[in-house]
């Protein structure tokens, strides 16, 4: 099996073809609906690179974060028909319906092309990727490397799982080995029904930006998604800014029993494309609410804020505006409509992690 480069591959053919007919592909790449730009706004370079050197925050746990080994709640059916478990970052195994779906799955030790340069996530995933139960269907938000996983995606390519992604994102996981026939690309708004059960996965606008290397900036499109059993609807936000457009994907696919936001890796200099704590409660009343589960957080050091920050001021945020606040520690199975309060594990930081809770394996390395 080839194993491409980490940079993934380039698009051609019927996949161009697909690319340039989308109404977000315009003069030579995708683009979000509003003008937004994906790097620093104008004027914050310096204030920000001041800050990057010199603030004060904690930007990485003062110890080992406390964590659950899954396997023994995944043995048993959630018996609501809901169930997610938050891996870390942007990874959640979600069970709906008794199918299972894995959102942007990063089990590498660094969101980075390289193994010994960027990113380190803080501690290993509470379990192995080759514990994992068998998955009906891996979700892939977009291509950036804190989502889109080199040595993660080597694995998963030997297992018989299809991959729903955003256009363009497919020519990286073919140069992976993965078949063209395992992948299905979406456009904002299209739809895509599970081969093996009842699951209708729709990709929706998000507002963000991709690329791997250098001169592919937005060469592939970004995307939110909803997925839809029988009983449950689930929305998961990817990586975004703050957009009008929850509102119409509410009106269009809403309303859902679990909303998955972003709230980590933010800053008032980018704030267009990330949400952050205070704008993911603003997207999630446009989404017209729901269970809460934070993602994007926890796991990488990707921003100048706290490490955890994020989590601190949504739950002060969260209880004064009564929001549905879904926040397990990494690798705890959870029934959404079963969740009453917050447990801030977060704060146990230093705490000695316990002999039951085994790290889970790094799918090798990035390089």
């Amino acid at each position: 099996m080839s194993k491409g480069s980490v940079f993934g591959g380039k698009a051609h053919g019927l996949r161009l073809e697909r690319m340039h007919a989308s109404r977000q592909f315009r003069d030579g790449t995708f683009q979000n609906t509003a003008k937004v730009a994906p790097g620093l706004k104008p004027g914050t370079a310096f204030s920000t690179l001041g800050e990057y050197f010199l603030g004060g925050q904690a930007r990485t746990p003062p110890g080992r974060l406390p964590s659950e080994n899954p396997l023994e709640g995944w043995a048993k059916p959630a018996e609501t028909g809901l169930r997610a478990t938050w891996l870390g970052h942007s990874t959640v195994l979600l069970e709906l319906d008794g199918l299972r779906v894995l959102t942007d799955p990063v089990w590498g030790m660094r969101a980075s092309p390289s193994s010994l340069m960027g990113p380190k996530r803080f501690q290993p995933m509470p379990v192995k990727l080759s514990q994992l139960p068998r998955l009906d269907a891996v979700i892939i938000s977009h291509d950036h490397y804190d989502h889109l996983d080199y040595p993660t995606l080597l694995e998963l390519a030997r297992l018989d799982v299809p991959f729903y992604t955003s256009l363009g994102v497919g020519a990286h996981l073919e140069a992976w080995g993965i078949p063209p026939e395992r992948i299905t690309e979406l456009d904002w708004w299209e739809s895509a029904s599970l081969a093996r059960g009842e699951l209708r996965i729709t990709a929706a606008p998000s507002q963000h930006f991709s690329g791997r290397g250098m001169g592919d900036r937005n060469h592939t499109l970004w995307s939110s998604f909803v997925l839809e059993s029988p009983r449950h609807k689930v929305f998961f936000s990817g990586d975004t800014g703050l957009t009008p457009e929850y509102g119409e994907i509410r009106q269009r696919l809403g309303p859902f029993d679990l909303v998955m936001l972003e709230v980590g890796a933010y800053h008032p200099a980018w704030g267009d494309i990330h949400l952050g704590p205070e704008n993911a409660l603003k997207a999630l009343e446009l989404l017209g609410g729901g269970a809460f589960l934070p993602v994007h957080w926890g796991t990488f050091s990707l921003a100048i804020h706290a490490w955890d920050e994020p989590a601190e001021t949504l739950l002060r945020l969260g209880e004064i505006q009564r929001v549905h606040l879904v926040m397990p520690r990494a690798g705890a199975p959870v029934e959404p409509a079963r969740v009453n309060g917050v447990e801030p594990w977060w704060r146990l930081a230093n705490a000695p992690r316990e002999a039951s809770h085994p790290a889970g394996e790094v799918a090798g390395p990035v390089g």
